[in-house]
Parts: structure tokens; C-alpha cells; sequence
């Protein structure tokens, strides 16, 4: 498996897969090709039919700069991989350079008719169990494993929470709308500033605000993590933040309770998906609430049969979860996924932990898989196209978003 940041990816939002991916075959495509005059690009599968929401037209744009360029969107050819798109160069009317190229998930790419580069493998292991009998083998928790296979990890995780909480306190300060068509309100501060009688729900309400605070911050092209995708950023950034709020945990203990964090979503990543386009939105938030229960089993110092459980439970109750963005934008209703994602992640502990002592009937390594077969059994509609499910509603959430905007 790959290191740690390859799934933490520092960058900006809404979507890694479509703009951090699309954004980087630009420079590629630019950087081996020198004074162009123009250039063409087609968006297909995914990056067409909802590259308008997530900002995929407007990031190739900002990197091509003063070059004359046109944006096509190609709803009808049928491509290999649903995150494909071609660049033609031109000088004069001559062309002298094209590329096929797929943004893969995460912010990674791979360029057609080349072997995809290979990042080095620094974990060995790559299922749960095999790392799980090598941990309990030698007396180690799951964070001295990272530690042992990625030594200088920490100083990066570093970087990676204080941009998850500067995200959060970011969007706690904001008011006003996101950017796009929907005019969606931003409701992070809204929430924060509700006053709950009793402590539980003080606790849930300020658990929403982080991540909506994040997810709005992600929506708006914001600087985000991915956890493990840009499209559910805000439910381990929600989760780090109130534990760190509680003044109970030290630095040390929450960045290792982030590296447990990151080791569940490498698993996720290389045996089933971490990707919308590919698998669902199972793959996205349900793989951040995974990550999330596993997080706090292991700052709460829990036994790593525990902490699987946990992360399984979390990920079991996501499957099948569609990726369903109206209109293509991470907003509705990707930002309120985070929100009740990031509470489910507490659930999925508490759950765990009251059945420590019973084996589990579903193994991590299992769901892993069933949540693959899931995501390629769900129609294409259903992954990041905006072609079913609630971004069927577009015309009907429209009118009346617009509605609710006129009354104010």
C-alpha cells in the first residue's frame, strides 16, 4: 500500500477526482508541450455529466490561463473509465500534441498508452488481518505500525489537521451561499450557534457544525484534506476537531489515532474503492466513516478487534449509498452526508465497544470486498453522474430553493 499521503492529499475543493485530478493532467499536458496557441478539451463519463458542478471546466480554465482554450462536454461516448478526458495542442491551426488522460480517484491520474506510475509500495501488508496478526505478533497498536512502515509521517499529519481545523473555523465564520446554480445557504454557523438544553445534544449539534463548517468549505473551492476524498471531507475533520475542542487528548494521541485513521482507508483504497464515480457514494463517505470509527476506538485506546469492528460496522450501514449531486455540485446532498456521517462514527464506536467481547460476524477484510462488488453492482446512474436518485429532483430542489431565497 502507499503512503499516507497519497490518501491525505492537501488541495482544494469540491472534488478530487474532478478538479484536483483534471487540474494536474492539465499541468502534465502543458508541461510537454510548450507554446501553444489553443487548445481543446473533451470531458467524458463522470467529468462531463457533472464537471460543471464540481468546477472541472473552471480549474482546466484557471491552468491554461491566457492560452485560447474550449471546454466540451461529452455526454454520449462511452469511455473506458468514467473520469476521461482528451487534450488536443494546437500551434496555428496545426495540432501538434494530444493525450488521453483519467483523473482515478483521490487527486491521482493516469495518462493513456502509458505504464500508470507506480508510487512505492511502503506498507507490505495489505489486508486487515495480515496487519492485524503482524501488530498483535509484536505487541504493537495499529499507529506504531504506520510509524514503523512510514518513519517521518507525523511531521505531514501535522499539516493535515491544521488544515482540517482551520477548514472547520473557516466555515464556522461564514455566512452567505455557496457558489452555483443551487444558491444552497451555508448552515454550518447557523448551526453552531443553536443553543440544545442538554448536554448529548450540545454535542451532536456541535459534531454537524464541523463538518457541515468543512464540507461548505470544500463546496466553495476552498483548501480542504482528502479524507479519503475531497466529497467527504468534512466527517474526520469534524471528528478530530471536537475531540481536540474536548482539551482531553494530547497532540501525540490524535495523531495517532489519525494515522489508525489513515491505515483503514489505505485498506479501503487499494481492496475496495475510495472513488463516487467507481462505487457509490459508500465509497466516499462510507469509507470516511469507517476511517472516523476507527479514529476514536483508537484514542480511546481500544483493542485493535475493536477498532476493526468498529471501522466495519461503520462502513457495513453505508453500503449501497448512492452518489447522487444535484446538479453535479458537492452541496446537496453530499453536505449533509458528512454531517450525519460524521455522528454515525460515534454510533459505530459505541456499538462496538458494548460487543468487544463477541467475535464479529463480518470481518473488515469482508466488507472491504462486498462493498467493491456493491459499488460495481449499482447502476451507472447511481455513481457521480447526477443521472438518478435525488439529482432527479433538480428541477423541483431548484424551484424551491429559489423560493425560500425570494421569501427572504
Amino acid at each position: 500500500m502507499e503512503s499516507l499521503k497519497e490518501l491525505f492529499r492537501i488541495g482544494n475543493g469540491p472534488s478530487s477526482s474532478h478538479t484536483m485530478g483534471p487540474k494536474k493532467i492539465t499541468e502534465e499536458f502543458l508541461k510537454r508541450n510548450n507554446g501553444l496557441d489553443y487548445v481543446e478539451v473533451t470531458l467524458y463519463g463522470s467529468l462531463a455529466l457533472t464537471g460543471k458542478g464540481h468546477l472541472t471546466d473552471k480549474v482546466i480554465s484557471d491552468v491554461l490561463g491566457d492560452i485560447k482554450h474550449k471546454i466540451s462536454f461529452d455526454i454520449k461516448t462511452k469511455v473506458k473509465h468514467p473520469n476521461t478526458m482528451d487534450l488536443k495542442g494546437f500551434i496555428g491551426k496545426k495540432e501538434v500534441a494530444k493525450m488521453r488522460a483519467y483523473s482515478v480517484g483521490g487527486g491521482a491520474i493516469e495518462i493513456e498508452g502509458e505504464k500508470a506510475i507506480v508510487k512505492k509500495d511502503v506498507y507490505e501488508l495489505s489486508t486487515f488481518d495480515e496487519i492485524s496478526k503482524y501488530c498483535k505478533d509484536h505487541d504493537m497498536r495499529l499507529y506504531e505500525y504506520v510509524d514503523m512502515c512510514e518513519p517521518e509521517i507525523e511531521d505531514y499529519l501535522k499539516e493535515v489537521i491544521k488544515v482540517m481545523c482551520d477548514a472547520v473555523e473557516r466555515g464556522l465564520s461564514k455566512e452567505g451561499t455557496l457558489p452555483g446554480k443551487l444558491q444552497v445557504k451555508r448552515k454550518a454557523a447557523v448551526i453552531y450557534r443553536q443553543s440544545p438544553s442538554t448536554l448529548m445534544e450540545r454535542y451532536y449539534k456541535n459534531t454537524l457544525a464541523y463538518a457541515y463548517a468543512v464540507s461548505e468549505e470544500n463546496a466553495s473551492g476552498g483548501l480542504i484534506v482528502t479524507a479519503p476524498t475531497c466529497g467527504a471531507c468534512g466527517v474526520i475533520p469534524s471528528v478530530i476537531y471536537g475531540l481536540k475542542k474536548q482539551n482531553k487528548y494530547t497532540e501525540q494521541e490524535l495523531l495517532d489515532a489519525l494515522k489508525t485513521a489513515g491505515l483503514i482507508g489505505n485498506l479501503l483504497k487499494t481492496n475496495a474503492s475510495i472513488s463516487g464515480a467507481v462505487a457509490g457514494c459508500q465509497a466516499e463517505v462510507g469509507s470516511a466513516c469507517s476511517m472516523g470509527a476507527a479514529l476514536i476506538a483508537e484514542i480511546n485506546k481500544k483493542k485493535i478487534n475493536t477498532i476493526a469492528n468498529a471501522a466495519e460496522i461503520a462502513l457495513e450501514h453505508h453500503l449501497g449509498l448512492t452518489c447522487d449531486p444535484v446538479l453535479g455540485y458537492v452541496q446537496v446532498p453530499c453536505i449533509s452526508r458528512n454531517a450525519v456521517a460524521a455522528v454515525r462514527c460515534f454510533s459505530a464506536y459505541t456499538l462496538a465497544t458494548y460487543v468487544e467481547d463477541v467475535p464479529p460476524v463480518i470481518s473488515f477484510d469482508e466488507i472491504c470486498q462486498i462493498m467493491l462488488a456493491t459499488g460495481k453492482d449499482l447502476s451507472n446512474k447511481y455513481r457521480e453522474t447526477s443521472g438518478g436518485g435525488l439529482a432527479t429532483l433538480k428541477k423541483n430542489i431548484i424551484q424551491r430553493l429559489n423560493q425560500v431565497n425570494l421569501e427572504k
